[in-house]
């Protein structure tokens, strides 16, 4: 472990000159504060179930910046239509070259934290790390120390935007045969009565083991709505650590849809303060994993005032020896009465050996309140199997029409159609190619 430690030091002084010049310090401290917590281990709650140690015992380095010819993903595949703006990052580096800006909207800003940095010498230390604690998480400290470029999205009071604002992180395979790691940073700032939809797509080459760890910042002024999407869609080999931060003002509204269908080694964090009168916050996930994957979604719902409401469903699909973890937090703050929170999260087992840990956590300090939480682990119900058999489907069929139903539950809570679309094909491919045997067993 010192020995990847030393590896990342050697790592953070020869990218230094590359980076944000005005965040040293901060950077300095997050280095700082990484090295004296070093990896989380099993030994830890947060982490009991998730071993990291494919990415701890690894030597990733950071890329240089490419040119599109030297990316493997086929970036039209990932694109949105009709986005009012797509920003496209390269081993999280900024690619002008794919991205596709539309200043259609007045007064909205979409550009890179380090365009936004050197052009116009914008101030982002009001937002900029406050939210995510360097202190606490581990891999947000790694993100803080490496911070280079990311995406900064801005919209004043009253902007409203109708299309989505789409950024896409890819990977690519490195020339050299290194194993490549990306921190990209992802800062929203929506003033009040603002609305906007933000989609963040991850992806990579099927057979690279790389490493993608990102932030991502969204602070919500009074009023303003946001709905939100992370696709999950990196290489089968990959590790994905993400963390998303939330701080919601007075009778904003958050919802967040996330879908994990890649990655050998996946984390995934939310943390949604509501701190204001009247809040609403939706967080849908889903997530589906082979082999001897690994999902983990960590969830929080801090619930800092009254009046708030929040709901929450997250579902899996394991197959083979795949392992899902789930950890959903609500916190009820004693001044935060009138709350009406819902939690459900359920598995869907299609092998005997897929295992799934859930742990539902209420921590309620206030007395008039609505808070509820329910846990489901099962496989394919037999009885239904059967009936769909009776009225002439076979085995296959049947089995395919139960899973698709399940995962529906979430997909139909997606708004915006050309997501759930996409995200409803790459699923049925991920269950017909990835999960064949287990589908038709």
């Amino acid at each position: 472990m010192a020995q990847t430690l030393d590896h990342v030091v050697a790592e953070w002084k020869r990218t230094r000159s590359g980076r944000l010049q005005p965040d040293l310090r901060l950077r300095e401290d997050a280095l700082g504060h990484f090295l004296s917590r070093g990896f989380p281990t099993t030994r830890e709650e947060e982490w009991r179930f998730t071993s990291v140690a494919p990415i701890a015992e690894r030597a990733f380095a950071i890329a240089d910046a490419t040119g599109p010819d030297a990316v493997s993903v086929d970036i039209d595949r990932l694109r949105l239509p009709d986005a009012t703006a797509e920003m496209v990052f390269v081993n999280g580096h900024y690619a002008p070259a794919l991205s596709r800006m539309s200043p259609v909207v007045d007064r909205l800003r979409v550009d890179s934290l380090a365009v936004s940095r050197a052009e116009d010498g914008r101030d982002l230390g009001a937002h900029l790390a406050r939210l995510a604690p360097v202190e606490r998480h581990p891999f947000v400290a790694l993100n803080t120390a490496f911070l280079d470029d990311g995406a900064y999205v801005e919209l004043p009071a009253g902007t409203i935007v109708d299309a989505p604002i789409h950024l896409v992180f890819v990977a690519t395979e490195d020339v050299a045969g290194r194993a490549i790691m990306a921190h990209p940073r992802v800062l929203v700032v929506l003033g009040a009565n603002s609305h906007a939809s933000i989609v963040e797509t991850y992806a990579g080459p099927a057979g690279a083991q790389y490493f993608t760890n990102t932030v991502a910042e969204i602070v919500l002024g009074e009023d303003a709505v946001l709905n939100h999407y992370k696709l999950q869609y990196e290489g089968r080999d990959a590790s994905h650590v993400g963390a998303t931060y939330v701080q919601a003002q007075r009778r904003a509204s958050y919802t967040s849809s996330s879908i994990s269908l890649g990655g050998a080694l996946v984390r995934n964090d939310i943390v949604a303060v509501l701190n204001g009168e009247g809040v609403e916050c939706t967080l849908n996930g889903l997530y589906c994993a082979d082999a001897q994957r690994l999902v983990d979604n960590h969830t929080t719902i801090d619930h800092a005032q009254p009046h708030c409401d929040s709901r929450e469903i997250y579902k899996g699909i394991l197959a083979d020896r795949a392992r899902g973890v789930f950890n959903g937090r609500i916190i009820v703050r004693p001044d935060a009465q009138r709350t009406d929170a819902k939690q459900t999260n359920r598995a869907l087992l299609l092998s005997e050996d897929a295992q799934i840990n859930t742990t539902p956590q209420l921590e309620i300090f206030a007395n008039d309140v609505k808070c509820t939480h329910g846990a489901a682990v099962g496989q394919l119900d037999e009885d239904a199997l059967f009936y769909l058999r009776s009225r002439g489907l076979g085995e296959t069929d049947a089995r395919r029409l139960l899973i698709h139903a399940f995962a529906a539950d979430v997909l139909n809570h997606v708004p915006l159609d050309a997501i759930r679309v996409s995200a409803e094909r790459r699923l049925l491919r991920e269950l017909a190619g990835a999960l064949g045997q287990s589908w038709a067993a």
